[in-house]
């Protein structure tokens, strides 16, 4: 199920052919179209090294970081921002060599690039989008059924749905009579029961070409039985490891003999991150802090006014498990008989906006796991404390997913994990763009804001083997 870099370096291509379209445009809204051999010779000698700088920072960003759009599932929002972020580190880079080499060229021009770029990379990963989704429709997928009815399964489907380019589809799920243990599972239309002796003839049927074992409860014998059966019919077989959860951990493979071990990291950033991560927390926080100041000011005289007190400081469970007073406006969560204005404020989470003052104070940073209060940390188990080792945050991987204080801690801390694994700051600051997003999608679009691209409702079936102890090859 592994990406293939043809999809990458295709968007590469695309990519280095724009900048020099968007280069060509730019120079072209400054300067008018009436070219002499003397301007054409200038503007060759001024922009040419931009040019080529552009092309060679780009094929660097590119191989630093995915940036083709698919690497983290399809999401429209998440390439913008990924598009918008890496395209400001590609100016900024070109504006520190243009300063050094003393080239000082029309800013005019750089601010046409930057903003042909945003929208062309974004209009390139769409235009790809959309043929793969046509692709699909056409029948151009391979059918998928997983092995097993449980929350995992459930996230694994919601992935592959998440992932038009690997071209897969699930069919749905094959696992015993009974051992249904999902409500997301279960909550679909159709099912199908057979007899273990009939797996065969339904999956060639259903003309599946894809079989993945993830924790099945079949014993030993009838899941190599079935894997044998699937591989003689020409389908594929791909296994989840056991211990799903520990794969949000830093994996090696080390071979013992021919025994291949994967052995568990725990992930540390490198100290010049955690440094840069600080001065960007204390220039952002200076700088939204100003920004926010008067919405924070007339927000809260207007909640000193009504309520008697305009902040609400929290308890909260810090990094490493140490307790701090976070700042909030005193607005509650979820206001269910509030007026508008406090809805507003919490729909927007301008309530949440003196945690800036935190980030100044260093108990929190910009990006982070969301920090929860002491009562909820008690009850982590020891899984989810792991999302303590990180410096809590304003917003997150997870509340770009749409979690909030109401969602649970074991689905929140799958995201903040995730995002502990391989913290940097371009994720940082593209996580930052996104939240931006997703507050406006969350006020004015509230189900847009919940809904990811996914096949239609009920159109996996959900298959039952209804014998378990009957093996299918005997």
């Amino acid at each position: 199920m592994k990406r293939t870099t043809t999809l990458t370096l295709r968007v590469l291509a695309a990519d280095l052919l724009w900048i020099c379209v968007a280069m060509l445009a730019a120079i072209t809204a400054r300067f008018g179209f009436g070219w002499g051999d003397e301007t054409a010779s200038s503007v060759a000698r001024s922009f040419g090294p931009e040019l080529i700088s552009a092309l060679l920072m780009w094929m660097m960003l590119s191989s630093w970081k995915d940036l083709d759009g698919f690497a983290s599932g399809w999401w429209l929002p998440t390439v913008i921002s990924q598009v918008s972020v890496a395209v400001a580190t590609l100016m900024a880079v070109l504006l520190a060599g243009e300063y050094l080499a003393r080239n000082y060229i029309s800013r005019l021009v750089l601010l046409y690039f930057a903003a042909l770029l945003i929208v062309g990379f974004t209009g390139i990963r769409y235009a790809i989008y959309v043929a793969i989704v046509t692709k699909r429709r056409m029948g151009g997928v391979r059918r998928v059924v997983i092995v097993g009815a449980d929350k995992v399964a459930a996230e694994l489907a919601a992935k592959i749905n998440l992932h038009p380019e690997l071209g897969l589809e699930v069919t749905g799920y094959l696992y015993p009579e009974g051992d249904l243990r999902c409500d997301e599972i279960r909550d679909h239309r159709q099912s199908t029961t057979v007899p273990a002796l009939g797996i065969m003839e339904l999956l060639a049927e259903k003309k599946v070409d894809e079989l993945v074992l993830l924790n099945p409860q079949s014993s030993q014998r009838e899941l190599l039985n079935l894997v044998a059966m699937c591989r003689n019919a020409g389908m594929q077989v791909s296994v989840v490891p056991p211990l799903y959860d520990l794969y949000l951990s830093q994996a090696a493979i080390v071979d013992v003999g021919g025994v291949p071990l994967l052995r568990f990291q725990q992930p540390e950033a490198p100290l010049a991150t955690l440094a840069a991560k600080r001065v960007v927390d204390i220039t952002l926080g200076i700088l939204l802090g100003i920004l926010a100041l008067p919405i924070v000011t007339i927000s809260a005289l207007i909640l000193r006014l009504r309520k008697g007190q305009a902040f609400r400081p929290e308890m909260r469970c810090g990094q490493y498990g140490r307790p701090f007073r976070m700042f909030r406006l005193n607005v509650d969560r979820l206001p269910v008989n509030a007026g508008p204005g406090e809805r507003f404020l919490d729909g927007l989470s301008i309530s949440e906006l003196p945690n800036l003052l935190n980030v100044l104070k260093g108990d929190m940073s910009l990006v982070g796991p969301r920090p929860e209060s002491l009562e909820r940390a008690n009850q982590y188990s020891e899984w989810t404390k792991q999302r303590l080792n990180a410096k809590p945050g304003i917003t997150g991987l997870a509340q770009v997913h749409g979690l909030r204080d109401e969602h649970s801690s074991e689905r929140k801390a799958r995201f903040d994990l995730q995002y502990c694994l391989r913290p940097s700051l371009f994720l940082d600051l593209t996580l930052i763009v996104q939240t931006v997003w997703t507050l406006l999608a969350r006020s004015v679009w509230t189900q847009a804001s919940k809904t990811q691209p996914a096949m239609p409702a009920g159109k996996t079936e959900i298959l039952i083997g209804v014998n378990r102890s009957q093996s299918g090859a005997d």
